[in-house]
């Protein structure tokens, strides 16, 4: 899909004092969490997380680098970090509003009308990293289902959380992720590594890589397409602190007609 600007960032748009709020209510979170025995690893749609096997890091590496490096993928792990959840009302009243301007001002005017809770994300070196992927695929196949008690078969992960495109949220039912979001609240001299990239395809006009150094700064926002592929690089000293959000509607009306018209033989 060629879009005319492949994300919009706004720099410093946390204040220190905010972004300093948010890692230590995170930080709390998982805390809390790690003492009732629950889990704070970040998990994968295909579990592909770190483990405690002999699995390695796929770091930045695509897939077709690592096969040039003789590299078992299905040795591999996808992501290492640690996260929380977060639902405040004022990070939404704060988040959804330079959505809303980043969605205009870029041109998409993406049809939002739901937002799905907050994921905290921390990232520890050595090697603390998120390696490529998509946060959603955009088409209808990628809808939120809804999961049903007795019903929904083989409805869970490993972790016991429901398995990716299964939700209980009747809010989320019928649509799918449009936009993503990521703030960076971490200091740029607290941690080396930690970038965030994207890759625009073969055919993109200049650098098919891009590394996006422009939410470097402390409070930095950056709203992008979910279905751009993206990775975060390793972290290799300290620590890179994040919030993520992700923003919903429903699928893009030529994608379902492009649909209905594959249904019908007339493509």
């Amino acid at each position: 899909m060629e879009i005319l600007n492949n994300y919009w960032y706004t720099k410093n748009y946390l204040t220190p004092n905010q972004c300093q709020s948010i890692i230590e209510l995170g930080n709390s979170i998982i805390e809390d969490n790690k003492s009732k025995g629950i889990s704070t690893k970040a998990v994968t749609a295909g579990n592909e997380e770190k483990d405690d096997d002999d699995r390695i890091s796929k770091g930045e590496f695509t897939n077709s680098e690592l096969i040039e490096k003789n590299i078992d993928i299905k040795k591999t792990y996808i992501r290492d970090s640690e996260v929380a959840w977060l639902s405040e009302k004022w990070l939404y009243d704060l988040i959804i509003k330079e959505v809303h301007n980043s969605n205009k001002n870029a041109g998409w005017n993406y049809d939002i009308d739901y937002f799905e809770q907050i994921q905290f994300t921390k990232y520890e070196a050595p090697g603390g990293f998120y390696g490529w992927h998509r946060d959603g695929s955009s088409d209808w196949h990628a809808i939120y289902k809804r999961y049903i008690p007795g019903i929904t078969l083989s409805p869970f992960k490993k972790d016991g959380s429901l398995r990716q495109g299964l939700t209980r949220d009747s809010n989320m039912v019928g649509k799918i992720r449009k936009l993503s979001v990521t703030i960076n609240l971490s200091e740029a001299s607290d941690y080396d590594g930690g970038l965030l990239k994207f890759d625009f395809g073969s055919h993109a006009t200049g650098n098919q890589f891009h590394t996006c150094e422009e939410i470097t700064p402390r409070g930095s926002m950056i709203v992008f397409p979910s279905f751009t592929p993206h990775c975060v690089t390793p972290v290799t000293r300290g620590t890179r602190y994040s919030l993520v959000m992700w923003c919903l509607g429903r699928p893009f009306r030529w994608l379902i007609q492009l649909n209905i018209l594959k249904k019908k033989n007339i493509l």
